[in-house]
């Protein structure tokens, strides 16, 4: 595989509700687009197919990533585009992804919640950042999540006008999503956002569960407290924000709100859902805390059956960590099963 980066300059107004001190941060405005392409290929030829990488919450480096990436890009025959969400991977500050500066944070966070009484699970260096700017403001995630489909929109404006000459003007966009990636890569989808995606394929690995039955609280995600309430904003508040038209009413704001719980817009997803279940596919881990299948099913409605495959991997796996490769006595399991991932990923986006 050959890796090349292209620096993406964001254009365009803000999202709604962006907030002064994160315009400010100029990483999350110019950032690097990795992009893997088969050895064979090269950059210089214009691909008519692409891929889409989009990556989970709390995400600091492309590295648990590349090998993803890199068989994807090898089974199918064309590049991958690594799109870094708002505010994650190399869209952020260093600090956020140092580990002294961190620590002393949650050290300080852990004292004022004891003064106060609290007891507040998983909160850690690596989660820090991302739990402490959702405490301090749970918009921040609504607003990361627009900013990004904006993002992305301009990207395939630019396509369009031949700024990457590895890819076609007409070039197809597929996606392959992970994660919280894949509300976003379903909002794309359902809104058919910049009006890119109507017949784009949608791959998603641990993803695809209503936001109301996610569980982000982890070491690796965000702790406790800010999870707890991030799950309570958007359950409540969002929604009367939303009613009372305090939030744009647009077709993708329409389908994060149909992503959110069961009973919201719930006819309108589950067609979609119906109607489009032979360009999607998701892959869910029977055991997979943060994203569980009865979510994934409750969000495709009577679709599931076209959709969703389950695996269970005869190894022990969590969300965050799917394929744990440093533990030596189950590499031949984990090699295995990553490879009917990845092949399953790969013989879907193929398929035309």
């Amino acid at each position: 595989m050959s890796e090349y980066n292209y620096i993406f300059n964001r254009r365009g107004n803000p999202a709604e509700f962006s907030l002064m001190q994160d315009l400010q941060i100029e990483e999350n405005s110019t950032f690097k687009l990795k992009v893997v392409v088969p050895h064979e290929l090269g950059p210089e030829m214009g691909h008519d197919t692409a891929i889409l990488m989009l990556h989970g919450l709390n995400e600091r480096s492309w590295q648990k990533y590349m090998p993803w990436a890199n068989a994807i890009a090898q089974m199918t025959g064309v590049p991958v585009v690594m799109f870094p969400i708002a505010f994650h991977i190399d869209r952020s500050p260093e600090s956020w992804s140092n580990p002294r500066v961190m620590q002393k944070l949650v050290c300080m966070q852990n004292e004022e919640d004891c003064s106060n009484g609290l007891h507040n699970s998983n909160l850690t260096f690596a989660n820090y950042a991302l739990s402490s700017r959702i405490r301090e403001n749970p918009l921040r995630f609504y607003v990361a999540g627009r900013q990004t489909v904006n993002d992305i929109c301009q990207f395939l404006d630019e396509v369009r006008n031949g700024q990457y000459p590895f890819l076609e003007k007409d070039c197809k966009m597929d996606i392959f999503s992970y994660s919280i990636g894949s509300l976003l890569s379903q909002v794309l989808l359902m809104s058919n956002a910049g009006g890119y995606f109507s017949n784009s394929k949608l791959f998603m690995f641990c993803g695809g569960s209503l936001f109301s039955q996610m569980n982000g609280n982890s070491r690796l995600i965000m702790d406790q407290h800010s999870f707890e309430r991030l799950r309570g904003f958007y359950n409540n508040k969002f929604l009367t924000m939303y009613f009372n038209h305090e939030i744009v009413h647009d077709i993708v704001n329409e389908s994060f709100l149909a992503h959110i719980g069961k009973d919201l817009k719930r006819k309108e997803r589950e067609e979609f859902y119906r109607a489009n279940s032979h360009r999607i596919k998701i892959v869910a881990l029977k055991n997979d805390l943060v994203i569980p299948v009865c979510g994934i099913k409750d969000a495709l409605g009577d679709a599931f059956d076209k959709i969703l495959v389950q695996m269970d991997f005869p190894f022990k796996y969590s969300h965050e960590i799917p394929f744990p490769f440093e533990r030596k006595e189950d590499l031949q399991d984990v090699n295995n099963w990553f490879g009917k991932v990845f092949s399953q990923a790969a013989s879907f986006l193929k398929q035309k």
